[in-house]
């Protein structure tokens, strides 16, 4: 594996965890909404990621075989959740329904914060696996030059 295919590998898991990182913000910041354009409740999303094969850009242009086992990830897509909505009476909010309940999205802060650390997590260990191989691309010019 060469210097850019590490870079590849580790900027195709920042996307990814950015991407997560949203959807978790979104899905906190909508924690009590009941009424959304499509005129329900907001519905917690989730993300889906997939491994996906990394070739440098020396790689697309030799068709290199050997790196066809490096693996990056990418987004698969943005799931709404199916979650049954929590039923809250409410008798006076200008969405309850004829008995009075309103019904709220069914989000747990609790975990959505655990996903989020999670994330982070993620996010934090690309940073520094790129940061790692700037540090020896800068080691292997020094011993080149030296």
């Amino acid at each position: 594996m060469d210097f850019m295919t590490a870079l590849d590998i580790g900027a195709s898991g920042l996307k990814a965890q950015r991407a997560n990182l949203n959807v978790i913000s979104m899905n906190m910041a909508n924690i009590r909404t009941t009424k959304t354009i499509e005129g329900g409740p907001y519905r917690r999303k989730s993300v889906s990621f997939e491994s996906t094969p990394v070739y440098s850009p020396f790689d697309k242009a030799m068709d290199n075989q050997l790196n066809r086992d490096l693996q990056g990830v990418k987004v698969l897509g943005v799931t709404a959740d199916d979650r049954p909505f929590k039923q809250v009476y409410e008798p006076h909010h200008p969405d309850a329904n004829d008995q009075g309940y309103v019904f709220y999205p069914d989000i747990n802060v609790v975990e959505e914060m655990t996903n989020m650390m999670q994330a982070m997590r993620g996010y934090e260990a690309n940073v520094q696996s790129i940061q790692s191989v700037k540090r020896m691309f800068q080691k292997a010019v020094q011993i080149g030059t030296g």
